[in-house]
């Protein structure tokens, strides 16, 4: 049996991992998602919408959980989970990105959506900001084409109410690593018909930063809900024994 923990990426909440989480469940594995701050049904307001606000909500939940914990991090949420590994690598046993971004030292989010690979991301160029501290948001409709593309109409209908914004904080903030990198096994479950992180920049990302498995869906944005039992199938496959 396997203990995971699922972090979402922006704009989405723990409720995007609902059906992989019980999907694992029943197949033997323990698997915990949360709400990152100011998220999902986290109400933390924008300026305490940080990186480090992040790694801390996780460091406390993988503490609370038994080891080994393989860490999962979707779109955003990779950037969160390689900051985490870096920090307390003891806390964890191996990460698995998921249309995620990769960091390496002193990479930022922004910074990665600047590469030549990058040029195609719809959320950087749908998204829409205000505020101070700058907050974003999507309207509903690139949300859909962008987030859910190929789900099917009933999931997408349930999960655009739930779509929520996105301080830019964390987006902007560089990834500090180690000497060498980060400490841990990494594996990348790529999606080959996304449109919010090109596929192409995956491509580049999961090499760059050292995957040592990569498995290819023929999934959008929102892996869970267009191709939810082979991501299980991955996640259960890069887990391993």
């Amino acid at each position: 049996m396997a203990t995971y923990l699922l972090i979402h990426g922006a704009f989405y909440g723990a409720w995007s991992w609902e059906s992989t989480q019980a999907a694992l469940r029943a197949r033997g594995h323990r698997a915990e998602a949360v709400d990152l701050p100011g998220s999902g049904a986290d109400d933390s307001p924008a300026e305490e919408v940080t990186l480090d606000a992040y790694v801390e909500r996780v460091r406390q939940a993988l503490a609370a959980l038994p080891q080994p914990v393989t860490l999962v991090g979707h779109s955003m949420g990779g950037v969160v989970i390689t900051q985490v590994a870096a920090r307390y690598p003891e806390l964890v046993s191996s990460l698995i990105y998921v249309a995620a971004f990769l960091p390496g030292h002193g990479q930022s989010l922004v910074a990665m959506t600047e590469l030549p690979e990058g040029a195609d991301d719809g959320v950087q160029r749908s998204m829409v900001v205000a505020g101070e501290p700058p907050v974003a948001s999507l309207s509903a409709a690139d949300a859909r084409a962008i987030f859910m593309g190929e789900c099917p109409a009933g999931l997408v209908a349930q999960a655009l109410p739930l779509i929520g914004t996105q301080a830019l904080a964390p987006f902007l903030t560089p990834v500090e690593l180690p000497d060498g990198g980060v400490p841990v096994r990494r594996d990348y479950v790529l999606s080959a018909l996304d449109r919010a992180i090109p596929p192409a920049l995956q491509r580049r990302m999961a090499t760059e930063g050292g995957a040592t498995t990569v498995i290819e869906l023929a999934a959008d944005h929102s892996p869970f809900y267009s191709c939810p039992d082979e991501l299980v199938d991955a996640l259960e496959e890069l887990a391993g024994p």
